[in-house]
């Protein structure tokens, strides 16, 4: 007889929202008992005719629920309840409940979009956010809406806001359990970590401690499978006799999964899990939680166009949902390796996969569907940026047209289970190129530390024992073994190839074509990459002095990547198989390293350059063109004429505003204008330095403008003697500067533009004695002083009482003059 769980009391509200609105949200605390109880129910209400389908984040729990609801029918898997998950099915004829993973689904829909003989979908763990569940949601919707009116559909979700999701699907009802929990007493660390603790060695003494204070068994959470056995490596030998380590971790054998989820035989089980045991599963017999506090994301940069595994603190919901585990079958107790004051910096809530995820995949999808995002209902709508990326990949694998519209070749990408660009090059290369699909699609087999090379994971593939005796690094035989697997798999469902022959590196480099990198000049070993990007290998790596390279696998950092896998590739190779993308190309650019301009013809893939040539014949135009660079670079080469000219258009430019603007910033932003036809012979800094800019700058005023400059804002000013001196326009007015002998007889101060000027007046000793804007004013006031101070000083020179009546003299009296 089935146990009663918390979820049963729901089911009648449950059933009766299904059959009133074929639509609901059902929220339900992890325990609750809704993976194995709901399907079941649904079932036996007779809700619908066809079959149940259920979507699952994972291929464990996918198993675990048919293997539970087959156990709770008396039957066995295949029967009423079957599964399908990547490479493996159990369903005969008679399956009514299906339970797979979330992309079965999409090519369930994407083959027949009104799902015949599918009554209903249920979106189990819903709250987890993953890219295909959000994409399986949004499309049902939309079959729903358009194709099939009676498809039923449930959102099963573990979240305390199942509010956006009820308003996602029209406002349906949304179901509450409460479940059933034990009390779950929480343990801090008294103070944080120590700077320079390491992780593993720290969460080891917390599981020790938590070992030697509780009973039961223990859950630890670690982000992945390197920490779990580093952990699981600190731990052996030094717990009680009678505990036994099962690591759980998704791409394990499901025999050891099996093992972990299982009830200890005898003794204390000690499971140390990813977040594969946050939700979805029951793991018998946990009392104990201790956690690590760390999750591990994929993140995806749309500018440098690489996705990377980033290790994050968890979310306080993620540590809720941990937490949660110890109290499944009785009291239990929780550790957390942070503090109780640390805790309130932790985000509340995990990102969705779509606002983080390498969206390739899913802009396939949309393509195939024939939609955009924005016509899809999506409860968080995709990034545009990492959709147009996308996008952009998608269109130089030949999957999409220039219109975004897919292709032949998209469709068949579309059908096979791989990142679109590893189908793209099992699609061209054939089946002999699948163990390197199934390779590059899974974890590193050589784990951390390895070489780059990706040729020694192929070797190992290819022959594991000679590998092992050949090789110091280590390989991961069970890992091997499961790539192998999928191989086979992959194998059957390629065709025949396109272009058959291609060597490992070539067939890379179909798969990555914006990652064939050229090493550049200098010691350390960092490559240009043909999509524009830069990327690093480690230090000492054996690779570390090839010249051209596939990477593979990089970190995905913004600045310079770091290259974790990559295979050596030959100029040849790259020639035969992109040479219909290798072009010759004329560049002239200004160098700011050299203060240059260069001039270059070079023959190109992508961003790499295979071959570089001195251009001998290079245009004076091209050459110009590149200098402006360079005065952008440099700025503007200011003389005193130049300056004095630009001043003058400034100040006209009050009384007329047709004439140009002569600001740095307006000139810079001209350059092309008005410096261009004039840079004729100027390729270097020093060239630069010694250019007047006076004549460009003349040649951008009409000859009227001209006129009407020299007439209103003169270069010069007369005086009255007849001779011409510079007006000075660099200040905030307009000046002169002149021996005062030389304005006797000025009786009106002189103006231009209506402005009047400064003058200075000098001593014969070509001192400044008065500077000012007002001479009438200076001669009938403050001229006496100075006669007064002066003419004993320079009794030579003349001096009359009344300036205004004198001549303008710059001589002097001769010697021995009365």
């Amino acid at each position: 007889m089935t146990p009663r769980l918390p979820i049963h009391d729901t089911i009648p509200a449950l059933t009766e929202a299904l059959r009133g609105r074929g639509r609901a949200v059902l929220q339900a605390p992890p325990g609750a008992g809704k993976t194995t109880v709901v399907p079941i129910e649904m079932l036996r209400a007779g809700l619908t005719e066809g079959r149940i389908v259920m979507l699952e984040p994972r291929r464990l729990a996918a198993r675990a629920a048919a293997e539970r609801m087959a156990e709770t029918l008396g039957e066995a898997v295949g029967e009423t309840v079957g599964y399908r998950i990547r490479g493996e099915a159990k369903v005969t004829p008679r399956t009514r409940i299906e339970v797979v993973t979330e992309g079965i689904l999409t090519r369930m829909i994407q083959s027949d979009p009104d799902l015949p003989g599918v009554g209903a979908v249920i979106f189990d763990e819903f709250h987890e956010r993953s890219l295909n569940a959000d994409l399986g949601l949004a499309l049902c919707l939309e079959v729903a809406g358009a194709l099939r009116e009676d498809l039923i559909l449930l959102a099963m979700s573990a979240t305390l806001d199942a509010e956006p999701v009820a308003r996602l699907m029209g406002d349906v009802p949304v179901i509450t359990s409460q479940g059933r929990s034990y009390p779950v007493e929480t343990r801090w660390l008294p103070r944080p970590l120590p700077k320079g603790q390491r992780f593993e060695a720290a969460l080891a003494g917390l599981v020790r401690a938590a070992v030697d204070e509780t009973q039961g068994g223990v859950l630890v959470f670690l982000p992945g499978e390197g920490e779990i056995r580093r952990v699981e490596a600190l731990l052996s030998g030094r717990l009680p006799g009678d505990c036994h380590i099962r690591p759980l971790f998704g791409a394990m054998e499901f025999a050891a999964q099996r093992a972990a989820i299982a009830p200890a035989a005898s003794g204390r089980k000690i499971v140390l899990a990813t977040a594969i045991a946050e939700t979805s599963l029951t793991i018998e017999d946990i009392r104990v939680v201790v956690d690590g506090g760390r999750a591990r994301r994929a993140r995806f940069d749309p500018g440098s166009g690489m996705s990377r595994l980033v290790t994050e603190p968890v979310t306080r919901a993620e540590a809720a949902q941990r937490a949660g585990r110890a109290g499944r079958v009785a009291e239990g107790v929780c550790y957390r390796l942070w503090t109780r004051g640390e805790e309130g910096a932790l985000r509340p809530f995990p990102p969705a996969e779509i606002e983080a995820a390498d969206l390739s995949g899913l802009a396939l999808e949309l393509a195939l569907w024939g939609a955009v995002p924005e016509d899809l209902p999506f409860l968080t709508p995709p990034n545009p940026a990492s959709h147009a990326e996308a996008q952009a990949l998608l269109s130089m694998l030949g999957a999409l047209d220039a219109k975004g519209r897919i292709t032949a070749h998209g469709r068949v990408l579309a059908a096979l289970p791989l990142h679109p660009r590893l189908a793209h090059m099992l699609v061209l290369a054939g089946p002999e190129t699948a163990p390197l699909a199934a390779l590059l699609a899974d974890r590193d087999p050589l784990g951390r530390g390895a070489p780059v090379d990706l040729a020694l994971r192929l070797a190992a593939l290819r022959d594991f024992r000679a590998y092992s005796e050949r090789y110091a690094h280590p390989a991961n035989r069970a890992a091997i073994e499961r790539i192998k697997t999928e191989a086979k798999r992959l194998g059957r469902q390629a065709r025949r190839a396109d272009r058959p022959g291609l060597s490992d590196a070539q067939c890379a480099a179909l798969a990555y074509p914006d990652r064939i990198g050229l090493r550049r000049k200098g010691d350390a070993p960092r490559h240009v990459l043909s999509g524009g990007k830069g990327a690093v290998l480690p230090e000492g790596d054996p690779m570390a002095g090839a010249r051209l390279i596939v990477a593979t696998d990089l970190d995905g950092d913004p600045r310079e990547a770091r290259i974790r896998q990559a295979i050596q590739i030959t100029e040849a190779e790259i020639r035969a198989l992109y040479a219909d993308q290798i072009a010759w190309r004329d560049l002239c650019t200004w160098d700011r390293r050299e203060r240059r301009v260069i001039a270059r013809q070079q023959e190109c893939l992508g961003a790499l350059i295979l071959d570089d040539r001195h251009w001998k014949d290079a245009p004076p135009d091209a050459i110009a063109r590149a200098m402006l660079e360079g005065v952008r670079d440099l700025g503007l080469n200011w003389t005193d004429a130049a300056r004095r000219f630009a001043a003058r258009v400034m100040l006209a430019r009050a009384q007329a505003p047709d004439l140009p603007d002569m600001t740095d910033t307006a000139l810079l932003d001209g350059l092309e204008e008005w410096l261009l036809p004039c840079l004729s012979g100027v390729k270097t800094a020093q060239d630069w330095r010694r250019f007047d800019m006076t004549d460009a700058l003349r040649a951008r005023l009409t000859w009227a403008q001209m006129q009407a400059l020299d007439t209103e804002v003169p270069a010069q000013f007369t005086t009255p003697l007849g001779r011409r001196i510079p007006i000075d326009y660099s200040g905030d007015a307009p000046e002169i500067t002149l021996r005062l002998q030389e304005m006797f007889g000025q009786t009106t101060h002189p103006a231009v533009a209506g402005k009047p000027l400064r003058v200075t007046l000098l001593s014969p000793g070509q001192r400044p004695v008065q500077t000012t804007m007002d001479l009438p004013g200076f001669w009938a006031t403050s001229y006496a002083d100075v006669r007064k101070d002066l003419r004993g000083r320079y009794p030579r020179h003349p001096w009359p009482e009344d300036p205004t009546r004198a001549d303008p003299t710059l001589r002097a009296k001769p010697r021995n003059t009365p």
